[in-house]
């Protein structure tokens, strides 16, 4: 553990949103952070539907220190506010989720979706345009064809680098109810979105038509007794992926054995204890997130306390349970009056599988080292975040004397969370939302 208290921040906002942090609007705050497979990219969405893209600095020799810095490459609008007549209902623009697809040529493509609708963009460079039209001006107007006299042979002139995004296809029409998440296949052919009842497999090409692979609606909506809360595919096995639910269990599911996929292969649940039933048990073992490791071995789950690792091949109970932020199970009653209990926390993996990261209330995030087991909660806030400024390890006091450097758990400001993280696929470079803001920290750099 001992890089994690040396991370170098880097504060970055998107153009949009030049305004002083108290002052925010709604639709400036980050709602999902994704790298791409090479970590040179990293996109963000927000409520506003927004999509800013940043890329990595290249080495420099003259400025070795510059190493992992992040500059906006491209700012587009993904989604806008649309109104569904036929159910009178309005339809947010804020992005859930971002995917990247592995990078073909030299274009990129991500997916982006809000509650119904899914997009695939295509992010491209242009640094040279065609001069010399024989049927418009150099202004894009037409000429008239009786002033042609001579055929012209167009050339390409250079010009400023131009990043473009355009939307090459739109998966529309497929949800009933909100879009929680959305994972591409290793066949990098097929994707699934999932709503709360049902998730779709799609074609990358085809946009008119996907296939229900998991349908929990009863018969009997008052028989509803859990929803889907997120679902991944296999890292390697496209026939394979799991679906996590609001009552704590995981499903495994195999594509081979059926198109519809209701009987699943394997369940992960952890018998309650029930010497910890509460009013709010229900509530707190919801599962908000769940991630396949990069080997594919083992799950990782997040509900409202802990974060869960489970082996694939061993059902009964997690492998390793961490607990996030264990001093509010005394705080849970004003946590469910102000709706923070309802809170959807992520969690990642970093590259070697060996670390776990998720987020936390106060602007706080956690690691866990799975060998060490030792842990570390750092602050991702203005205030001490200078650049190249090394992040002090923070700590909670639950009672008692509260040392110097401690915050007492009755100061914590609910109001700020790290609800979105993303790690680098192959370095210790963390990307961590709060609100606005989007931080970035790295190792040190010796």
């Amino acid at each position: 553990m001992k890089c994690f208290s040396r991370y170098l921040p880097y504060i970055f906002r998107p153009p949009s949103t030049i305004l002083s942090s108290s002052c925010h609007t709604e639709a400036d705050i980050i709602s999902t952070v994704e790298f791409n497979s090479t970590g040179e990219l990293l996109a963000t969405g927000d409520k506003g539907g927004r999509v800013v893209v940043f890329q990595r600095e290249q080495e420099s020799k003259n400025q070795p220190h510059r190493r992992g810095e992040y500059n906006v490459y491209s700012t587009f609008q993904s989604h806008e506010p649309e109104f569904d007549y036929l159910k009178s209902l309005e339809i947010e623009e804020k992005i859930n989720k971002i995917r990247w697809l592995p990078q073909q040529n030299a274009a990129y493509f991500l997916l982006s979706t809000n509650d119904k609708t899914v997009k695939l963009w295509k992010i491209s460079e242009r640094d040279k345009r065609p001069e010399g039209y024989n049927l418009k001006d150099e202004d894009g107007r037409i000429r008239d064809p009786t002033t042609i006299t001579a055929l012209r042979v167009p050339v390409l002139r250079p010009m400023d680098l131009m990043v473009e995004a355009t939307p090459r296809r739109v998966f529309s029409n497929a949800h009933t109810y909100h879009i929680n998440s959305i994972s591409v296949n290793s066949d990098y052919e097929t994707y699934m979105s999932t709503d709360d009842l049902r998730i779709n497999l799609w074609n990358l090409e085809i946009t008119n038509r996907s296939f229900n692979i998991v349908d929990i609606k009863p018969a009997n909506m008052e028989e509803l007794t859990e929803v889907i809360t997120a679902a991944e595919f296999h890292p390697n096995q496209c026939n394979t992926f799991v679906y996590s639910s609001s009552k704590g269990s995981i499903r495994l599911c195999d594509m081979r054995a059926a198109a519809l996929c209701d009987n699943h292969s394997k369940f992960f649940e952890e018998p309650e204890d029930p010497s910890n039933r509460s009013f709010f048990s229900e509530i707190i073992s919801s599962i908000s997130d769940v991630k396949f490791s990069h080997s594919g071995r083992y799950l990782m789950t997040r509900d409202y306390l802990t974060v869960k690792v489970w082996d694939l091949n061993m059902e009964n109970k997690p492998l390793e349970t961490y607990q996030v932020h264990d001093y509010l199970r005394s705080k849970l009653c004003s946590l469910y009056e102000n709706d923070c209990i309802f809170d959807k926390f992520e969690c990642v993996w970093n590259g070697t599988d060996s670390v776990l990261m998720t987020g936390s209330y106060n602007n706080f995030f956690r690691m866990f080292d799975r060998n060490t087991k030792r842990d570390v909660t750092l602050e991702a806030s203005r205030e001490n975040s200078k650049p190249r400024a090394i992040l002090k390890p923070r700590k909670v006091c639950v009672g008692g004397k509260r040392r110097k450097d401690e915050i007492s758990v009755d100061s914590l400001d609910f109001s700020k969370k790290i609800l979105h993280t993303a790690w680098h696929p192959s370095e210790n470079i963390i990307a961590v939302a709060a609100t606005n803001n989007l931080y970035i920290f790295q190792d040190k750099v010796n």
